[in-house]
């Protein structure tokens, strides 16, 4: 009887530590009792609840549950290197305590007066700080910097959908100016145009963004893009901001915001086109020259090829300081272009008037 009663203590007293143990309300990780912290890269089989890193050591599974402060890197793409500090889990893994990224890349200015709002899902062969961003218009690559706004997203993982809000950058690429999770309804924007005549209805919520090539029937006034998903028509018209794609010439490739007007043709509210990032240059204005010809097609956001009664000329784009009576410039326009020589011994537009 004595054994006995020995042994209903012992399970009493297991028990008891079992509860003190496991608290109510399931397993969960010792909060904040740090004891160890890793550095690796982010392997492609990470979810937003585990984080696969491939360490010196090989590779390791990381829980990350509501307690990982992920406030100072939210990135979790492939090849995005990071370190971790850990803590022991009562449920027999590793969870994350905090994680924190490498020293953020150069700066790169980004122009936020022309925004574009798109939807969709971060595509798995996204590597590093560039986004393949598939949406319903097709698929884009945006760039991820120090000064991307995510305190409206909880992590940032491959497969899963967001809403991500981007302008142009100074190195040609598309910036993530913020990022929300989910993304399902249709985008919005806001690119501070002045607003449209009133028989035109200009419908700026309902913007969404489309990437593709000009194609060869572009107009002034009239775009044709080819996309993944088929040939667009869209109007250009005195509310469209092309300051950063003014170029439509054929195999120009563009972002263009575009919104449905009540005349049922697609209107463009911000055209964005591929620049470079130009070198510093001193331009002699003191003898300006004037020159006047047509556009030619292998003209590009950097170069603008005219052709003129003299031959063909070449002019830098880098450097204009202002355009009139000239929403864009298609093959075949006509052009005056006053322009002066830089220290490159290239030749660059100051002013142009169509």
């Amino acid at each position: 009887m004595g054994k006995n009663r020995r042994k209903k203590i012992c399970k009493a007293l297991c028990l008891m530590l079992g509860v003190v143990m496991f608290p109510a309300g399931g397993i969960r990780a010792r909060a904040a009792e740090v004891i160890a912290t890793v550095y690796g890269t982010v392997m492609k089989e990470t979810t937003a609840d585990v984080l696969f890193l491939s360490t010196k050591e090989g590779t390791m599974e990381i829980k990350l549950d509501s307690q990982t402060d992920a406030s100072e890197c939210k990135v979790l793409l492939p090849d995005k290197k990071i370190s971790v500090s850990l803590t022991g889990g009562t449920d027999g893994y590793l969870h994350a305590v905090k994680i924190t990224s490498e020293a953020p890349a150069a700066e790169v200015t980004v122009d936020t007066s022309s925004t574009a709002t798109v939807s969709g899902t971060i595509n798995k062969k996204t590597r590093g700080d560039v986004l393949y961003f598939d949406t319903p218009q097709g698929q884009m690559q945006i760039k991820l910097d120090s000064n991307t706004n995510m305190k409206n997203c909880s992590v940032l993982v491959a497969g899963r959908t967001y809403q991500i809000v981007c302008a142009r950058g100074s190195d040609a690429m598309m910036h993530a100016v913020s990022i929300s999770d989910g993304g399902g309804a249709v985008p919005t924007t806001s690119t501070g145009l002045t607003p449209a005549p009133a028989d035109l209805s200009y419908q700026k919520q309902a913007t969404v963004a489309v990437v593709g090539k000009v194609a060869k029937s572009t107009r002034e006034n009239l775009l044709y893009l080819s996309t993944d998903s088929g040939e667009m028509q869209i109007v250009i018209d005195s509310n469209s901001d092309t300051r950063n794609g003014m170029v439509l010439t054929p195999g120009s490739i563009l972002t263009v915001s575009i919104y449905r007007g009540s005349d049922a043709y697609m209107h463009a509210a911000c055209v964005i086109g591929i620049k470079g990032t130009a070198a510093a240059v001193d331009i002699d204005t003191s003898s300006p020259a004037t020159v006047s010809g047509t556009v030619s097609s292998k003209s590009t956001e950097d170069l603008l090829y005219l052709d003129t009664p003299q031959g063909e000329m070449q002019l830098k784009l880098d450097a204009v300081r202002s355009v009139s009576n000239c929403k864009v410039m298609v093959a075949g326009k006509r052009l005056t272009v006053v322009c002066a020589r830089g220290s490159d011994a290239c030749l660059h537009a100051l002013h142009i008037t169509g």
